[in-house]
């Protein structure tokens, strides 16, 4: 799943351009020579993708040249008229100052003439633009790291650059080197003899030069106990201690690790118990992770930690290998995958630890088995501190990328849900999956069971909408949720995690640091705002706001306008989810006014915005407006790309929703009406709103694919919702055949009464006229009030009935006084009165009696 990306090969993008410059070795013939792998070294990598790399030149000279990364470019920075042992080496970004540590061999290979050697390693600063004169600034017996300091701001040229020298002595220090310009372009080093030096940190274990950040990360040991420091240079300003951390172990090493200060060819660099195996990876989102590995108590069990310190936690992992296997500490290794951090032993697993979103452990993916190879890792590789990997063997540099079809492949093949739920977050978040993928992920959701199938619809839908969201801005990053998960208990196989807060502890030894406490402040609340929202948004607080809304409609002139204002904001959002998706669509949702999923998606709109605002005001509220609209749209969107999948998967289309044909029921309809059941489920499971129109497709394809009975036991569960359109649709396609009567009397006794009012009038039954006189006369005594019992009676002209039936004469009276004093409630819909009401009764009761067809 995880693959090296080679984005620098010396044998491709350097060797072309030596042999095309003639700056290849030449033969006895005076002919250009092959280099081989060994002739080339790459020595290090500055912070703009510069790559610092060796070759053996002509007649036994050693050349130094840099590649840009970005340009694809070649440079030639300075050739040494001897063969030298170039163990460090380091440009600064005006490109006119070279620091170079130099190796000096004694015995086998005789000194350098130009150097007169009196010591082992020789560190020296060269003028380089042009080259010209060279300044040394160490001769010790232990090797010594260069490292120049880059600034952030454009590439001018800069009066003064500044230099670190880590020595194996365990000493750091820091030189300031002011350069000017003679003769209007050769840069030279203002008083080379006097040039100012600070000591930086003394008597330190272990050591990593944060490339893209430009720290110094070291550890010391206070009390016994591994204290991390962190060393922030500016060239602008004063440097800044940013935090002296305890680790929360002793140390117990002996040999000093140097990580990220380039390579040393001229001493194997392995990694050994006499070593601390710990690295430190960084971000531009403010992340810091602590990764280092336990001293192995025994050879089956890897035991390592990551600290999140951008989250104020420590997470503790335990790997238990089978009995037959046996691996060396020295196999671990980290790497930065950006939104993960990979733990990896070769053969054995892979661990990629979800660093942005670490609060559910089912967010990361532990791989063993082929899954877990790592292609093409070899032992000579090492991991820099940037997202980068160097190959000392092939010369070669990569970048670790999740290959997507490999993590589908997973996906598919995955029998757990928490492998799943891995997979689809990384797959949609981290691997920002184009239509495709999305459609893929969707047609192998169709394929698992029910109760898998809702959860991870559920995670698919949040996670979508989530990645939409921050694409707009970064500031919703902490605000919004990213899983449908707010906690997750469960177990991952192979794999044991615990998990410490140290934010009290780090607190103490924290310096202050504006942007880090920033950092770290936003992502402790973001764990408290998603619990806040969850609350706010669940099913039981929308579901009473909505019915508030719909039954306060009917008397209060605020709760009137207060449902007009969030009709109108979802009759925005959708005017938006039209213009949403490129494709065209074949299930025709918002094709209908569904008061209540309107409602829902209005509300939804209202709480979201005083969410946002509440954490995140100086966007503005006309910002917030746009940002959470667009992100109830995408939520809808998302949903109706679920279905429309689904669909065209099935080969479904609109004459599938026919009522009148319902024998002509194929199993594809089936399937689909199942699958729509699962994304009720988890739509519905989360609070959120539908598309309008999603319960009447629903509820044909109900009536269509299932028996009566079948029908009524789902609409009884919940699990389908006859609407107004659907009933009026099953009014107007049905006749009024014995079954199909009964089909709609069935329906009609489970549908709101507030829809059946409406649907009554349209249907010529004697029930439904039946019905509609009820209620015509039950609205009409509610209206009479005792005071009018005292009025006079009003009489209309006598009909020739009235003497014969008294009761109904009397209440024909008293309804028409009513009808007289009070306005028609049904006038304005449908021929309904006194004379209607009397007709229907008698007509009742000659059906009661037996008497309708004499």
């Amino acid at each position: 799943m995880l693959e090296l990306e080679s984005v620098f090969d010396t044998q491709s993008e350097v060797v072309p351009w030596l042999v095309k410059g003639k700056l290849t070795p030449l033969n006895e013939n005076g002919e250009s020579t092959n280099l081989s792998r060994t002739d080339l070294q790459i020595i290090n990598v500055e912070k703009n993708g510069g790559v610092v790399f060796t070759w053996k030149g002509k007649k036994g000279t050693t050349c130094v040249g840099l590649h840009d990364l970005h340009k694809k470019q070649n440079k030639l920075l300075y050739i040494f008229d001897r063969e030298v042992s170039l163990i460090s080496c380091s440009v600064n970004k005006e490109r006119t100052l070279l620091a170079v540590s130099i190796l000096q061999f004694a015995g086998r290979d005789m000194p350098l003439n130009t150097f007169r050697p009196v010591s082992r390693c020789l560190t020296l600063l060269i003028e380089i633009h042009p080259a010209n004169n060279t300044k040394v600034l160490k001769a010790i017996d232990s090797n010594v790291k260069v490292q120049f300091l880059y600034q952030d701001s454009d590439a001018r040229m800069l009066p003064e650059s500044h230099l670190l020298i880590i020595s194996e002595d365990r000493c750091i220090e820091h030189i300031r080197i002011r350069v000017i310009i003679e003769e209007g372009y050769r840069a030279v080093i203002q008083d080379p003899d006097h040039l100012p030096k600070e000591i930086v940190a003394e008597d330190f274990f272990w050591a990593q030069w944060d490339t893209e950040a430009q720290r110094l990360f070291y550890i010391v040991e206070k009390e016994s106990n591994a204290v991390l420091m962190c060393y922030q240079f500016y060239l602008d300003r004063s440097n800044e201690m940013l935090m002296s951390l305890s680790l929360g172990f002793p140390l117990i090493v002996t040999r000093l690790s140097l990580v990220n200060f380039g390579y040393n060819y001229f001493h194997e660099e392995e990694k050994s118990s006499e070593s601390l195996n710990l690295q430190i990876f960084t971000d531009h989102a403010g992340a810091l992770s602590v990764c280092y590995s336990h001293p192995m108590q025994n050879d089956q069990e890897f035991i390592y930690s990551v600290i999140l310190l951008h989250y104020g936690w420590r997470k503790t992992f335990r790997v238990s290998l089978e009995k037959s296997k046996c691996a060396s500490i020295s196999d671990l290794a980290f790497l930065n995958v950006g939104y993960y951090i990979a733990v990896y032993v070769p053969g054995y697993f892979l661990h990629l630890i979800n660093i942005q979103h670490p609060n559910l452990t089912c967010h990361s993916l532990f791989l063993s088995g082929d899954d877990a190879k790592v292609k093409p890792w070899n032992h000579q590789c090492y991991a820099l501190s940037s997202d980068l990997v160097l190959d000392c063997h092939l010369r070669k540099i990569y970048k670790p990328v999740l290959n997507p079809q490999l993590l589908m492949q997973f996906m598919r093949n995955s029998k757990l849900v928490c492998h799943q739920r891995a997979a689809i977050h990384c797959a949609i978040l981290y691997l920002q999956c184009n239509s495709v993928m999305e459609s893929q992920i969707i047609h192998w959701l169709c394929g698992l069971s029910a109760s898998a199938c809702a959860d991870l619809i559920q995670e698919f839908i949040v996670g979508t909408i989530y990645r939409k969201a921050i694409s707009e801005t970064n500031a919703l990053a902490k605000l919004l949720p990213c899983s449908s998960l707010v906690n997750w208990k469960g177990d991952i196989p192979g794999i044991t995690c615990t998990t410490e807060n140290i934010l009290q502890s780090a607190g103490k030894r924290i310096h202050d640091c504006k942007v880090f406490w920033e950092v770290m402040n936003t992502n402790v609340e973001s764990l408290k705002n998603f619990e806040c929202l969850h609350k706010s948004l669940d099913t039981n607080s929308l579901g009473r706001m909505k019915s508030r809304l719909l039954s306060g409609m009917k008397a209060d002139a605020r709760a009137i306008r207060h449902f007009t204002n969030v009709l109108e904001t979802a009759k925005m959002i959708l005017s938006k989810v039209d213009t949403l998706s490129p494709e065209e669509r074949v299930v025709p949702f918002c094709q209908e006014e569904d008061c209540q999923q309107m409602a829902l998606i209005g509300l939804m709109s209202e709480k979201l915005k005083e969410h946002v605002l509440k954490h995140a005001h100086s966007l503005g509220k006309k910002k917030i407006d746009v940002i959470v609209n667009n992100y109830v749209a995408n939520l809808l969107e998302c949903i109706w790309k679920i279905v429309d999948t689904i669909w065209k998967n099935y080969g479904l289309r609109t004459h599938n929703l026919c009522l009148s044909n319902r024998e002509e029921v194929n199993s594809a309809e089936f399937v689909v009406f199942h699958m729509m059941i699962w994304v009720l489920q988890a739509v519905e499971g989360l609070s959120l709103p539908l598309p309008p129109g999603y319960h009447t497709i629903h509820m044909v394809l109900g009536a269509r694919c299932l028996p009566l009975h079948s029908l009524l036991h789902y609409i009884d569960l919940g699990l389908l919702h006859p609407t107004e359109q659907f009933v009026t649709r099953l009014i107007e396609e049905l006749d009024n055949s014995e079954i199909n009567e009964r089909f709609k009397l069935s329906i009609m006794a489970r549908i709101p009464k507030i829809i059946e009012q409406k649907i009554c009038c349209l249907w010529d039954h004697p029930i439904s006229t039946s019905h509609v006189a009820r209620n015509y006369v039950e609205i009409l005594l509610k209206k009479r009030s005792t005071q009018q019992k005292s009025r006079p009676i009003f009489i209309r002209e006598r009909d020739t009935f009235e003497t014969e039936f008294l009761p109904l004469t009397y209440l024909a009276r008293i309804l028409t006084e009513v009808e007289y004093e009070a306005m028609n409630p049904f006038e304005a819909q449908q021929n309904v009165d006194v004379k209607f009401v009397e007709e229907v009764a008698l007509k009742q009761t000659f059906i009661l009696l037996g008497l309708e067809n004499k």
